[in-house]
């Protein structure tokens, strides 16, 4: 099979372009503010790639205003925190091992 060509242009059918519905693409970004990683998303939905998803997000924040970019801040902003916690909690689970050896 050559590249770039699905099975159904193998057979002299054209390649169709899919279309999405608003629902759709929503849902599909949530995934990616629920902490997704664009690739699994991709994966999962049959998207061909992330930027799809990426360039559906730009779209959403776009026409949601200035809500959409508070909560895509928000959204950061708890991302950084737990990060910050993941590693307090790393931290603490070495000092419990440490600690633990005296006893």
């Amino acid at each position: 099979m050559s590249r770039g060509k699905s099975a159904g242009s193998e057979a002299g059918e054209p390649r169709r372009r899919r279309r999405f519905t608003e629902e759709f693409k929503a849902e599909a970004v949530q995934m990616l503010l629920d902490g997704h990683t664009a690739s699994s998303i991709c994966e999962r939905l049959g998207l061909s790639g992330p930027n799809v998803l990426y360039r559906w997000k730009r779209e959403l924040v776009r026409r949601g205003g200035s809500t959409a970019v508070g909560l895509e801040a928000r959204v950061r902003e708890l991302e950084a925190e737990l990060r910050r916690v993941e590693r307090e909690r790393d931290i603490l689970k070495k000092a419990l091992s440490i600690f633990g050896r005296d006893g």
